[in-house]
């Protein structure tokens, strides 16, 4: 991560609003959230200022928020982000920024979802939604996502023997297993689906125990819908992963069903050492993304058995 060398505070908010919008300069401005590549910042009840802060690529991204999400929000059934303005470069602030609509709900890593098949309904709805063919102008996956996984073999391979050296894996060639039978399965052969690509847990939200609202959409992309069919296992408490593939629409092929947990073990693999990076107070460490990964590995390693 690269932190921008501005600080970001109210007062640089503000700022901007005045600037830029001026009729929205007036509200109460606090901040919500530091995010991987923004901050989030509330403005009033309804609405938030998101500020690329991290990583250069951020800047691209937004623009591509502000782009797709009016179009693609009114379809899904769950609330999301949906961008309002556009804020340019400036002296001030040279970098641009979006100002979106306020989504209220708990960050899963921090609440998990507790009713399997209401949080089950909820996220195939989503996902049945927003998972239609998208245009040949949608933007491209970062880092392999949506695409295939015969290419992440080796870093997934390497990022598993050293989380198992770390003790944090138990049952490291059942995992192998898993990602292996994943990479061997036959390929996406529909058309390039719109996908969310970054259904992790701090990025879904949660509302009286079920998934009430989707954020960060930074990594929106076209692709294989395997990428995002690997969120049940992540998201979903016990007894929710099947429920979801009854609810899911269209059913998932065996194929589609096993890339998904490969995706998913590269999630959950990465939720580890994130998790165990904060436990210790390492950089870019979030202690709260440990426990629902665990879970995410320990459910696939079933399905392996």
């Amino acid at each position: 991560m690269t932190h921008t060398e501005i600080e970001m505070t109210a007062e640089l908010v503000r700022d901007l609003l005045r600037d830029q919008h001026p009729d929205l300069a007036d509200r109460a401005v606090r901040l919500g959230a530091r995010g991987w590549d923004n901050q989030l910042w509330r403005l009033g009840d309804d609405l938030a200022v998101r500020l690329p802060w991290a990583t250069q690529s951020a800047d691209e991204l937004l623009r591509e928020e502000h782009t797709w999400l009016p179009v693609l929000a009114p379809a899904l059934p769950l609330r999301i982000p949906v961008p309002q303005r556009l804020g340019e470069p400036s002296e001030r602030f040279p970098r641009p920024w979006i100002v979106t609509t306020w989504v209220p709900g708990e960050p899963a890593d921090r609440t998990p979802a507790t009713k399997a098949k209401d949080a089950a309904d909820a996220l195939a709805g989503f996902l049945s939604a927003l998972h239609l063919p998208a245009p040949d102008a949608a933007p491209v996956g970062r880092f392999g996502r949506g695409g295939s996984l015969s290419g992440l073999s080796e870093d997934l391979l390497r990022t598993l023997a050293s989380a198992a050296e770390q003790g944090l894996v138990p049952e490291p060639d059942a995992v192998r297993a898993v990602w292996e039978d994943a990479v061997a399965a036959p390929e996406w052969a529909g058309p390039a689906l719109w996908l969310h690509a970054d259904l992790h847990p701090a990025n879904v939200l949660t509302a009286e125990g079920t998934i009430s609202g989707v954020i960060d959409f930074g990594d929106l992309c076209s692709g294989d819908p395997a990428c995002d069919l690997a969120a049940p296992w992540v998201l979903l408490p016990d007894g929710g992963v099947d429920r979801f593939h009854d609810t899911y629409q269209p059913a998932v092929d065996a194929a589609t069903l096993r890339r998904a947990r490969g995706w998913a073990v590269r999630q959950a693999l990465t939720g580890i050492l994130i998790g165990d990076a904060g436990v210790h107070g390492r950089p870019g460490g979030k202690a709260t993304w440990g426990p629902p990964a665990q879970a995410a590995l320990r459910r696939l390693v079933a399905t392996a058995r």
